[in-house]
């Protein structure tokens, strides 16, 4: 069911339903586009991160089309002492140090991962390893670049001894554990509702409420967008028949309104006024209202629905979608991640000039990540199989009607 038939309408071809005209792309080839891509949308979307359509188009004389500087020139390290980030010049910011440090608990569980594989494996990571940090421009513990959402992570788990599957109860819910879920995704290549499923279980030591679900529906995406002959689409089908509540909702309102736009540049208003209404920030996304970021089943984050609804607008094009996440500003760096991970599992290519830009600028190897995780897929892959002809054979001998090979 498309967003349209959702409705009852009639799937609109110019709607994200085309296949693209992108070769046929392997495991390997999709994984690195969803990670690159991520990491390229994230660090183009820092610098104007917060900020409106019309205050980014002010302060760079029109849309952002690539990589910019910080909003605040050289005064970046003091204009804002709650942020003293070095957002902008390429720098990723902690959507990508989380997506990173996800991807290390699967390099080391080499298996699914749940709740508790959060507590004993990425806790510890963030807590002991000191890395380089683009933004502070220094090695330190990421934690100490982590927004405070994130922080509850260690607060809860490693102070605090919370039940895994419970400790994201309380947390602020937003969009801090979608953010870093495509790996998740990528790992159930294929398989939306596997990525679902393990999502929410990972996320549960994170998130609540729809901040969680979110996180679930994200990896449905990014392993909807892993399948032969993907659309952006069969993307939104996939999540509208997993998506709950509000969420839910919030996908299918935004992705009617993309349906009727292919810029971005016409539909950076009316995407914000399709998911307003679910959207618990308010207006003035420096200003949050005092019902912001508390559980509800009304209600979802911004970010998923708006970086879905950049992916049809696009038509599946990774410039395309990226560049209009970024300008819509607000959780822009989240949403351009998104998008990025989406259009990248899709195999639409990352521009390279970009991603080299990213990488040299944040002295990071954007490609090995995609490698460990491609081994680690694979591996993942073949045991689900000798799970599964371990239970057919069970439940054939139990006198169930067995699979023929």
């Amino acid at each position: 069911m498309t967003p349209k038939e959702s409705k009852g309408l009639e799937a609109d071809p110019e709607c994200g339903g085309s296949s693209p005209h992108w070769p046929v792309h392997t495991l390997d080839e999709r994984i690195t586009g969803a990670l690159v891509g991520a990491a390229v949308g994230d660090a183009l979307g820092g610098p104007v991160e917060g900020y409106s359509p019309d205050q980014i188009a002010e302060r760079h004389g029109g849309s952002v089309h690539g990589v910019v500087g910080p909003w605040h020139g050289d005064a970046w390290r003091t204009a804002r002492p709650v942020a003293p980030y070095h957002k902008g010049d390429g720098h990723v910011t902690d959507d990508t140090l989380m997506t990173h440090a996800l991807i290390r608990v699967y390099a080391r569980v080499r298996d699914h991962l749940d709740a508790y594989a959060i507590a004993d494996h990425l806790v510890p990571d963030l807590m002991t390893n000191p890395r380089w940090i683009p933004e502070l421009e220094e090695e330190a513990l990421p934690l100490h670049r982590l927004f405070l959402a994130e922080k509850w992570l260690v607060a809860r788990l490693a102070y605090g001894h919370a039940d895994p599957r419970e400790a994201g109860v309380g947390n602020i819910v937003n969009c801090g554990a979608a953010m870093y879920m495509a790996p998740v995704g990528l790992v159930n290549a294929a398989d939306p509702a596997a990525a679902y499923a393990e999502a929410l279980d990972i996320a549960g030591a994170h998130q609540s409420s729809y901040g969680r679900e979110a996180a679930g529906v994200l990896a449905a995406a990014v392993a909807a967008a892993t399948m032969p002959g993907a659309t952006p689409d069969s993307v939104v089908t996939a999540c509208l028949s997993l998506a709950k509540d509000g969420t839910r909702e919030a996908i299918e309102k935004v992705c009617e309104v993309a349906c009727r736009h292919s810029d971005f540049e016409s539909a950076l208003r009316p995407l914000r006024a399709a998911v307003a209404p679910y959207d618990t920030v308010g207006p003035d996304y420096r200003a949050p209202s005092l019902a912001a970021r508390r559980p509800s089943r009304l209600h979802a984050i911004e970010e998923l629905p708006i970086a879905l609804g950049m992916v049809l607008v696009s038509g599946g094009d990774y410039r395309h979608a990226v560049l209009g996440a970024v300008n819509y500003g607000r959780d822009c760096d989240s949403i351009a991640t998104m998008a990025g991970a989406l259009a990248g599992a899709l195999g639409s290519p990352v521009p390279q000039d970009w991603a080299k830009t990213v990488a040299e600028a944040s002295r990071l190897d954007l490609w090995e990540p995609a490698r460990t995780l491609t081994e680690v897929a694979r591996e993942v892959f073949a045991r689900d199989v000798c799970r599964r002809r371990a239970h057919e054979q069970a439940f054939t001998a139990l006198g169930g009607t067995g699979c023929s090979d």
